[in-house]
Protein backbone atom coordinates (compact mmCIF):
# COMPACT_ATOMS: atom_id res chain seq x y z
CA UNK A 1 0.00 0.00 0.00
CA UNK A 2 2.87 2.34 0.82
CA UNK A 3 4.43 1.47 -2.53
CA UNK A 4 1.22 2.51 -4.37
CA UNK A 5 1.12 5.86 -2.54
CA UNK A 6 4.75 6.62 -3.38
CA UNK A 7 4.02 5.70 -6.98
CA UNK A 8 1.04 8.12 -7.14
CA UNK A 9 3.22 10.85 -5.61
CA UNK A 10 5.79 10.38 -8.33
CA UNK A 11 3.07 10.47 -10.96
CA UNK A 12 1.68 13.70 -9.54
CA UNK A 13 5.10 15.29 -9.63
CA UNK A 14 5.72 14.00 -13.10
CA UNK A 15 2.44 13.07 -14.76
CA UNK A 16 4.15 11.79 -17.78
CA UNK A 17 6.29 9.48 -15.69
CA UNK A 18 9.31 10.43 -17.77
CA UNK A 19 12.59 12.10 -17.06
CA UNK A 20 13.76 15.57 -18.15
CA UNK A 21 15.63 14.21 -21.14
CA UNK A 22 12.54 12.35 -22.31
CA UNK A 23 10.45 15.52 -21.92
CA UNK A 24 12.84 17.49 -24.14
CA UNK A 25 12.56 14.80 -26.76
CA UNK A 26 8.76 14.95 -26.50
CA UNK A 27 8.84 18.72 -27.09
CA UNK A 28 10.69 18.08 -30.32
CA UNK A 29 7.98 15.63 -31.49
CA UNK A 30 4.62 16.52 -32.93
CA UNK A 31 1.42 16.93 -30.93
CA UNK A 32 -0.09 13.72 -32.27
CA UNK A 33 2.97 11.72 -31.47
CA UNK A 34 3.08 13.11 -27.99
CA UNK A 35 -0.57 12.26 -27.34
CA UNK A 36 0.03 8.71 -28.51
CA UNK A 37 3.00 8.31 -26.23
CA UNK A 38 1.05 9.73 -23.33
CA UNK A 39 -1.76 7.26 -23.82
CA UNK A 40 0.73 4.37 -23.92
CA UNK A 41 2.34 5.49 -20.72
CA UNK A 42 -1.01 5.79 -19.01
CA UNK A 43 -1.89 2.24 -20.01
CA UNK A 44 1.44 0.90 -18.70
CA UNK A 45 0.94 2.73 -15.42
CA UNK A 46 -2.50 1.16 -15.04
CA UNK A 47 -1.01 -2.37 -15.69
CA UNK A 48 2.03 -1.91 -13.34
CA UNK A 49 0.34 -2.91 -9.98
CA UNK A 50 -0.94 -6.18 -11.45
CA UNK A 51 2.50 -7.02 -12.77
CA UNK A 52 4.12 -6.34 -9.39
CA UNK A 53 1.62 -8.54 -7.64
CA UNK A 54 2.38 -11.28 -10.13
CA UNK A 55 6.12 -10.92 -9.54
CA UNK A 56 5.62 -11.09 -5.81
CA UNK A 57 3.55 -14.25 -6.14
CA UNK A 58 6.15 -15.88 -8.38
CA UNK A 59 8.98 -15.03 -5.98
CA UNK A 60 7.00 -16.34 -3.02
CA UNK A 61 6.19 -19.51 -4.93
CA UNK A 62 9.87 -19.99 -5.80
CA UNK A 63 10.83 -19.52 -2.13
CA UNK A 64 8.26 -22.08 -1.01
CA UNK A 65 9.39 -24.54 -3.68
CA UNK A 66 13.03 -23.98 -2.64
CA UNK A 67 12.20 -24.65 1.00
CA UNK A 68 10.24 -27.76 0.09
CA UNK A 69 13.12 -28.98 -2.09
CA UNK A 70 15.70 -28.16 0.62
CA UNK A 71 13.95 -30.20 3.31
CA UNK A 72 14.80 -33.64 1.83
CA UNK A 73 18.28 -32.39 0.96
CA UNK A 74 18.78 -31.24 4.53
CA UNK A 75 17.29 -34.47 5.86
CA UNK A 76 19.62 -36.45 3.59
CA UNK A 77 22.81 -34.71 4.64
CA UNK A 78 21.86 -34.30 8.32
CA UNK A 79 21.65 -38.10 8.65
CA UNK A 80 25.15 -38.62 7.27
CA UNK A 81 28.63 -37.85 8.50
CA UNK A 82 31.51 -38.01 6.06
CA UNK A 83 35.19 -37.08 6.01
CA UNK A 84 38.00 -37.14 3.51
CA UNK A 85 40.60 -37.64 6.28
CA UNK A 86 40.47 -41.43 6.06
CA UNK A 87 42.59 -44.23 4.69
CA UNK A 88 42.67 -47.98 4.38
CA UNK A 89 44.57 -49.69 7.20
CA UNK A 90 45.85 -53.22 7.64
CA UNK A 91 48.39 -55.35 9.40
CA UNK A 92 52.02 -55.19 8.36
CA UNK A 93 53.62 -58.48 9.42
CA UNK A 94 57.43 -58.22 9.73
CA UNK A 95 59.36 -61.33 8.69
CA UNK A 96 62.59 -61.94 10.58
CA UNK A 97 64.72 -65.02 11.40
CA UNK A 98 64.66 -66.60 14.85
CA UNK A 99 68.29 -67.80 14.67
CA UNK A 100 71.63 -66.59 13.36
CA UNK A 101 72.51 -67.85 9.94
CA UNK A 102 73.51 -67.28 6.34
CA UNK A 103 70.88 -66.89 3.63
CA UNK A 104 71.41 -69.51 0.91
CA UNK A 105 68.23 -68.95 -1.11
CA UNK A 106 65.39 -66.42 -1.36
CA UNK A 107 62.24 -68.03 -2.76
CA UNK A 108 59.95 -64.99 -3.24
CA UNK A 109 60.04 -61.52 -4.74
CA UNK A 110 58.44 -58.20 -3.90
CA UNK A 111 54.66 -57.92 -4.47
CA UNK A 112 54.32 -61.70 -4.74
CA UNK A 113 51.27 -63.30 -3.15
CA UNK A 114 52.10 -66.10 -0.71
CA UNK A 115 50.13 -68.50 1.43
CA UNK A 116 50.53 -69.23 5.13
CA UNK A 117 53.27 -71.83 5.63
CA UNK A 118 54.90 -71.17 2.26
CA UNK A 119 58.73 -71.14 2.29
CA UNK A 120 60.19 -67.67 1.94
CA UNK A 121 63.91 -67.87 2.76
CA UNK A 122 66.34 -70.77 3.35
CA UNK A 123 69.25 -70.49 5.82
CA UNK A 124 72.34 -72.72 5.88
CA UNK A 125 71.39 -75.66 8.21
CA UNK A 126 74.83 -77.34 8.48
CA UNK A 127 75.80 -75.99 11.91
CA UNK A 128 72.38 -76.72 13.34
CA UNK A 129 72.38 -80.30 12.05
CA UNK A 130 75.69 -80.87 13.85
CA UNK A 131 74.16 -79.44 17.02
CA UNK A 132 71.20 -81.77 16.53
CA UNK A 133 73.49 -84.82 16.34
CA UNK A 134 75.30 -83.70 19.52
CA UNK A 135 71.97 -83.28 21.31
CA UNK A 136 70.88 -86.77 20.27
CA UNK A 137 74.16 -88.28 21.59
CA UNK A 138 73.87 -86.36 24.86
CA UNK A 139 70.30 -87.62 25.28
CA UNK A 140 71.40 -91.24 24.72
CA UNK A 141 74.13 -90.84 27.37
CA UNK A 142 71.68 -89.32 29.85
CA UNK A 143 69.20 -92.14 29.24
CA UNK A 144 71.91 -94.74 29.89
CA UNK A 145 72.87 -93.00 33.14
CA UNK A 146 69.23 -92.99 34.13
CA UNK A 147 68.92 -96.73 33.57
CA UNK A 148 72.04 -97.31 35.66
CA UNK A 149 70.75 -95.09 38.45
CA UNK A 150 67.38 -96.80 38.34
CA UNK A 151 69.00 -100.22 38.72
CA UNK A 152 71.15 -98.96 41.61
CA UNK A 153 68.10 -98.02 43.66
CA UNK A 154 66.94 -101.61 44.45
CA UNK A 155 70.55 -102.82 44.64
CA UNK A 156 71.26 -100.21 47.29
CA UNK A 157 68.15 -101.24 49.19
CA UNK A 158 69.26 -104.88 49.08
CA UNK A 159 72.83 -104.07 50.09
CA UNK A 160 71.80 -101.89 53.01
CA UNK A 161 69.29 -104.53 54.13
CA UNK A 162 71.96 -107.21 53.88
CA UNK A 163 74.38 -105.09 55.88
CA UNK A 164 71.78 -104.66 58.62
CA UNK A 165 71.07 -108.39 58.65
CA UNK A 166 74.77 -109.18 58.78
CA UNK A 167 75.29 -106.71 61.60
CA UNK A 168 72.35 -108.20 63.48
CA UNK A 169 73.75 -111.70 63.03
CA UNK A 170 77.15 -110.56 64.29
CA UNK A 171 75.54 -108.90 67.29
CA UNK A 172 73.68 -112.09 68.12
CA UNK A 173 76.86 -114.14 67.67
CA UNK A 174 78.95 -111.83 69.84
CA UNK A 175 76.24 -111.75 72.48
CA UNK A 176 76.38 -115.57 72.59
CA UNK A 177 80.19 -115.41 72.75
CA UNK A 178 80.00 -112.92 75.62
CA UNK A 179 77.59 -115.16 77.44
CA UNK A 180 79.84 -118.20 76.84
CA UNK A 181 82.92 -116.25 77.91
CA UNK A 182 81.13 -115.09 81.03
CA UNK A 183 80.29 -118.70 81.87
CA UNK A 184 83.92 -119.66 81.30
CA UNK A 185 85.04 -116.87 83.64
CA UNK A 186 82.59 -118.01 86.28
CA UNK A 187 83.78 -121.60 85.88
CA UNK A 188 87.42 -120.52 86.10
CA UNK A 189 86.71 -118.48 89.19
CA UNK A 190 84.94 -121.43 90.80
CA UNK A 191 87.82 -123.71 89.88
CA UNK A 192 90.25 -121.21 91.33
CA UNK A 193 88.25 -121.13 94.55
CA UNK A 194 88.30 -124.91 94.73
CA UNK A 195 92.04 -124.93 94.11
CA UNK A 196 92.61 -122.34 96.75
CA UNK A 197 90.55 -124.37 99.24
CA UNK A 198 92.49 -127.50 98.30
CA UNK A 199 95.77 -125.60 98.77
CA UNK A 200 94.67 -124.44 102.20
CA UNK A 201 93.76 -127.99 103.18
CA UNK A 202 97.01 -129.34 101.76
CA UNK A 203 99.01 -126.73 103.60
CA UNK A 204 97.17 -127.54 106.83
CA UNK A 205 97.86 -131.23 106.31
CA UNK A 206 101.45 -130.45 105.46
CA UNK A 207 101.88 -128.35 108.63
CA UNK A 208 100.38 -131.13 110.73
CA UNK A 209 102.63 -133.67 109.03
CA UNK A 210 105.71 -131.52 109.72
CA UNK A 211 104.78 -131.23 113.37
CA UNK A 212 104.20 -134.99 113.56
CA UNK A 213 107.52 -135.58 111.83
CA UNK A 214 109.34 -133.34 114.31
CA UNK A 215 107.71 -135.10 117.22
CA UNK A 216 108.44 -138.50 115.72
CA UNK A 217 112.07 -137.54 115.29
CA UNK A 218 112.37 -136.90 119.02
CA UNK A 219 110.58 -140.13 119.81
CA UNK A 220 112.57 -142.22 117.34
CA UNK A 221 115.82 -140.88 118.74
CA UNK A 222 114.69 -142.12 122.17
CA UNK A 223 113.50 -145.35 120.67
CA UNK A 224 110.07 -144.67 122.02
CA UNK A 225 108.47 -145.43 118.66
CA UNK A 226 109.41 -147.83 115.99
CA UNK A 227 111.35 -146.88 112.94
CA UNK A 228 108.42 -147.93 110.86
CA UNK A 229 106.15 -145.35 112.43
CA UNK A 230 108.80 -142.68 111.88
CA UNK A 231 109.11 -143.68 108.23
CA UNK A 232 105.33 -143.48 107.95
CA UNK A 233 105.43 -139.94 109.38
CA UNK A 234 108.19 -138.96 106.94
CA UNK A 235 106.16 -140.41 104.08
CA UNK A 236 103.04 -138.57 105.27
CA UNK A 237 104.97 -135.28 105.44
CA UNK A 238 106.32 -135.82 101.92
CA UNK A 239 102.82 -136.67 100.66
CA UNK A 240 101.41 -133.55 102.21
CA UNK A 241 104.23 -131.51 100.61
CA UNK A 242 103.32 -132.99 97.26
CA UNK A 243 99.66 -132.12 97.81
CA UNK A 244 100.63 -128.53 98.64
CA UNK A 245 102.72 -128.31 95.48
CA UNK A 246 99.90 -129.85 93.46
CA UNK A 247 97.39 -127.42 94.95
CA UNK A 248 99.63 -124.48 94.12
CA UNK A 249 100.04 -125.75 90.58
CA UNK A 250 96.27 -126.16 90.34
CA UNK A 251 95.78 -122.58 91.58
CA UNK A 252 98.26 -121.33 89.00
CA UNK A 253 96.45 -123.21 86.28
CA UNK A 254 93.07 -122.03 87.53
CA UNK A 255 94.32 -118.44 87.66
CA UNK A 256 95.64 -118.76 84.13
CA UNK A 257 92.34 -120.17 82.96
CA UNK A 258 90.52 -117.35 84.71
CA UNK A 259 92.77 -114.73 83.13
CA UNK A 260 92.26 -116.32 79.73
CA UNK A 261 88.49 -116.49 80.22
CA UNK A 262 88.41 -112.82 81.32
CA UNK A 263 90.44 -111.83 78.27
CA UNK A 264 88.08 -113.76 76.01
CA UNK A 265 85.12 -112.12 77.76
CA UNK A 266 86.58 -108.66 77.26
CA UNK A 267 87.32 -109.48 73.63
CA UNK A 268 83.78 -110.75 73.09
CA UNK A 269 82.38 -107.62 74.73
CA UNK A 270 84.50 -105.42 72.48
CA UNK A 271 83.38 -107.35 69.42
CA UNK A 272 79.80 -107.04 70.61
CA UNK A 273 80.13 -103.26 70.96
CA UNK A 274 81.67 -103.07 67.52
CA UNK A 275 78.81 -105.13 66.07
CA UNK A 276 76.24 -102.96 67.84
CA UNK A 277 77.86 -99.81 66.46
CA UNK A 278 78.00 -101.37 62.98
CA UNK A 279 74.34 -102.34 63.15
CA UNK A 280 73.34 -98.88 64.37
CA UNK A 281 75.35 -97.30 61.58
CA UNK A 282 73.79 -99.64 59.05
CA UNK A 283 70.31 -98.76 60.30
CA UNK A 284 71.07 -95.04 60.32
CA UNK A 285 72.87 -94.99 56.98
CA UNK A 286 70.32 -97.10 55.12
CA UNK A 287 67.74 -94.31 54.54
CA UNK A 288 70.53 -91.90 53.67
CA UNK A 289 72.00 -94.28 51.13
CA UNK A 290 68.56 -94.90 49.72
CA UNK A 291 67.92 -91.15 49.57
CA UNK A 292 71.25 -90.55 47.85
CA UNK A 293 70.60 -93.32 45.33
CA UNK A 294 67.07 -92.05 44.63
CA UNK A 295 68.41 -88.49 44.36
CA UNK A 296 70.96 -89.65 41.80
CA UNK A 297 68.16 -91.38 39.90
CA UNK A 298 66.03 -88.25 39.95
CA UNK A 299 69.05 -86.21 38.90
CA UNK A 300 69.57 -88.58 36.01
CA UNK A 301 65.91 -88.23 35.07
CA UNK A 302 66.22 -84.44 35.19
CA UNK A 303 69.31 -84.70 33.04
CA UNK A 304 67.31 -86.72 30.52
CA UNK A 305 64.62 -84.04 30.50
CA UNK A 306 67.28 -81.37 29.99
CA UNK A 307 68.80 -83.32 27.12
CA UNK A 308 65.36 -83.85 25.62
CA UNK A 309 64.76 -80.10 25.82
CA UNK A 310 68.15 -79.49 24.17
CA UNK A 311 67.24 -81.99 21.46
CA UNK A 312 63.88 -80.33 20.89
CA UNK A 313 65.58 -76.94 20.70
CA UNK A 314 68.09 -78.33 18.22
CA UNK A 315 65.23 -79.69 16.11
CA UNK A 316 63.49 -76.33 16.29
CA UNK A 317 66.68 -74.57 15.21
CA UNK A 318 66.95 -76.87 12.21
CA UNK A 319 63.34 -76.07 11.41
CA UNK A 320 64.03 -72.35 11.83
CA UNK A 321 66.50 -72.50 8.94
CA UNK A 322 63.37 -72.49 6.73
CA UNK A 323 61.58 -69.15 7.15
CA UNK A 324 57.89 -69.55 6.32
CA UNK A 325 55.02 -67.14 5.84
CA UNK A 326 52.94 -66.88 9.05
CA UNK A 327 49.85 -65.63 7.20
CA UNK A 328 48.48 -65.19 3.70
CA UNK A 329 49.64 -61.93 2.21
CA UNK A 330 51.71 -59.99 -0.29
CA UNK A 331 55.50 -59.72 0.04
CA UNK A 332 56.78 -56.17 0.50
CA UNK A 333 60.08 -54.46 1.36
CA UNK A 334 62.19 -57.54 0.72
CA UNK A 335 65.82 -57.03 1.73
CA UNK A 336 67.01 -60.64 1.99
CA UNK A 337 69.66 -61.72 -0.52
CA UNK A 338 71.72 -64.94 -0.83
CA UNK A 339 74.90 -64.82 1.26
CA UNK A 340 73.44 -62.30 3.69
CA UNK A 341 74.21 -62.80 7.38
CA UNK A 342 71.07 -62.45 9.48
CA UNK A 343 70.42 -62.29 13.20
CA UNK A 344 67.30 -62.92 15.28
CA UNK A 345 64.82 -60.07 15.00
CA UNK A 346 66.40 -58.57 11.87
CA UNK A 347 63.59 -57.73 9.46
CA UNK A 348 64.26 -59.13 6.00
CA UNK A 349 60.81 -58.55 4.44
CA UNK A 350 57.21 -57.79 5.33
CA UNK A 351 53.86 -59.41 4.55
CA UNK A 352 50.66 -57.45 4.04
CA UNK A 353 47.60 -59.68 4.60
CA UNK A 354 44.86 -58.28 2.36
CA UNK A 355 42.12 -60.46 3.83
CA UNK A 356 42.03 -58.42 7.03
CA UNK A 357 41.89 -54.71 6.30
CA UNK A 358 39.78 -51.88 7.64
CA UNK A 359 39.31 -48.14 7.30
CA UNK A 360 40.52 -45.59 9.82
CA UNK A 361 38.49 -42.40 9.52
CA UNK A 362 39.63 -39.35 11.48
CA UNK A 363 36.35 -37.56 12.19
CA UNK A 364 36.15 -34.22 13.90
CA UNK A 365 34.97 -34.46 17.46
CA UNK A 366 31.96 -32.33 16.55
CA UNK A 367 30.88 -35.00 14.05
CA UNK A 368 30.67 -37.85 16.56
CA UNK A 369 27.59 -36.71 18.47
CA UNK A 370 25.28 -39.25 16.83
CA UNK A 371 27.87 -41.83 15.74
CA UNK A 372 27.29 -45.27 17.25
CA UNK A 373 29.01 -48.64 16.97
CA UNK A 374 27.32 -50.82 14.36
CA UNK A 375 26.05 -48.03 12.10
CA UNK A 376 26.35 -48.74 8.38
CA UNK A 377 28.99 -46.94 6.35
CA UNK A 378 29.37 -46.21 2.65
CA UNK A 379 33.01 -46.00 1.59
CA UNK A 380 34.11 -44.24 -1.57
CA UNK A 381 37.63 -45.07 -2.82
CA UNK A 382 39.54 -42.42 -4.77
CA UNK A 383 41.64 -44.98 -6.62
CA UNK A 384 38.65 -46.62 -8.31
CA UNK A 385 36.75 -43.48 -9.26
CA UNK A 386 34.43 -43.40 -6.31
CA UNK A 387 33.62 -47.12 -6.19
CA UNK A 388 31.39 -47.78 -3.20
CA UNK A 389 32.13 -50.34 -0.49
CA UNK A 390 29.88 -51.31 2.39
CA UNK A 391 30.98 -51.48 6.00
CA UNK A 392 30.00 -50.65 9.56
CA UNK A 393 31.43 -48.76 12.51
CA UNK A 394 33.48 -51.20 14.59
CA UNK A 395 34.82 -48.96 17.34
CA UNK A 396 35.77 -45.42 18.29
CA UNK A 397 39.25 -44.67 19.58
CA UNK A 398 39.73 -44.00 23.27
CA UNK A 399 41.71 -40.80 22.61
CA UNK A 400 42.34 -38.31 19.84
CA UNK A 401 45.16 -38.84 17.41
CA UNK A 402 47.05 -35.91 18.87
CA UNK A 403 47.25 -37.67 22.23
CA UNK A 404 49.24 -40.49 20.67
CA UNK A 405 51.67 -38.19 18.88
CA UNK A 406 55.32 -37.91 19.84
CA UNK A 407 54.72 -34.51 21.40
CA UNK A 408 51.11 -34.38 22.58
CA UNK A 409 49.63 -30.88 22.94
CA UNK A 410 49.82 -29.26 26.34
CA UNK A 411 46.89 -26.90 26.84
CA UNK A 412 47.97 -25.59 30.24
CA UNK A 413 49.72 -22.58 28.67
CA UNK A 414 48.97 -18.89 28.43
CA UNK A 415 48.56 -18.85 24.64
CA UNK A 416 45.78 -21.37 24.15
CA UNK A 417 43.97 -21.67 20.85
CA UNK A 418 41.11 -24.10 20.69
CA UNK A 419 41.49 -26.57 17.81
CA UNK A 420 38.85 -29.09 16.87
CA UNK A 421 40.39 -32.50 17.48
CA UNK A 422 39.97 -35.56 15.31
CA UNK A 423 39.03 -38.94 16.78
CA UNK A 424 39.94 -42.12 14.84
CA UNK A 425 36.95 -44.32 14.01
CA UNK A 426 37.56 -47.91 12.94
CA UNK A 427 35.32 -49.09 10.10
CA UNK A 428 35.13 -52.77 9.17
CA UNK A 429 34.21 -53.87 5.66
CA UNK A 430 31.28 -56.19 5.25
CA UNK A 431 32.12 -59.81 4.29
CA UNK A 432 32.96 -60.20 0.63
CA UNK A 433 33.42 -56.49 -0.06
CA UNK A 434 37.16 -56.86 -0.71
CA UNK A 435 37.07 -60.31 -2.25
CA UNK A 436 39.24 -59.14 -5.17
CA UNK A 437 41.82 -57.62 -2.78
CA UNK A 438 41.58 -54.32 -4.58
CA UNK A 439 41.92 -52.30 -1.39
CA UNK A 440 45.46 -51.79 -0.14
CA UNK A 441 46.59 -50.20 3.13
CA UNK A 442 47.28 -46.50 2.71
CA UNK A 443 44.64 -45.80 0.03
CA UNK A 444 42.64 -42.61 0.52
CA UNK A 445 38.92 -43.14 0.99
CA UNK A 446 35.88 -41.06 1.92
CA UNK A 447 33.57 -42.87 4.33
CA UNK A 448 30.01 -41.73 5.00
CA UNK A 449 28.32 -42.94 8.19
CA UNK A 450 24.56 -43.45 7.91
CA UNK A 451 23.40 -42.10 11.27
CA UNK A 452 19.83 -43.43 10.88
CA UNK A 453 20.96 -47.01 10.28
CA UNK A 454 20.61 -49.71 12.92
CA UNK A 455 23.27 -50.20 15.61
CA UNK A 456 24.59 -53.35 17.19
CA UNK A 457 26.02 -51.73 20.31
CA UNK A 458 25.62 -48.34 21.90
CA UNK A 459 28.71 -46.18 22.03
Amino acid sequence: MADDQSEHSRQAANPSGRGPQTQIQDQQRGPDQQRSDTDSRRQRLRASPKRKRMVRFIVLALVVVGIIAAIPVWAYYSSRESTDDAQVDGHIVPISPRINGTVIEVLVNDNETVRAGQQLVLLDPADYKVALAEAEAALATAQANTIESQVNVPITNINTGSQINTSTTQVNSYEAAVSSAQQAVDTARARLGVSQAALAQAEANYAKAQKDLTRYQDLVSKDEISRQDFDAAVAAAAANQAQVDSAKAEITASQHSLDQAVAELNQSKAQLQTALVQRRLSVDIRPRQQAVTEARFKQAQAQVQQREADLNQAKLNVGYTIIRAPVDGVVSRKTAEPGMQVTPGQQIMALVPLDNIWVTANYKETQLKNVRVGQRVEISVDTYGGRKYRGHVDSIAAASGARFSLLPPENATGNYVKVVQRIPVKIILEPGENRDHSLRPGMSVEPTILLNSGTNNAY
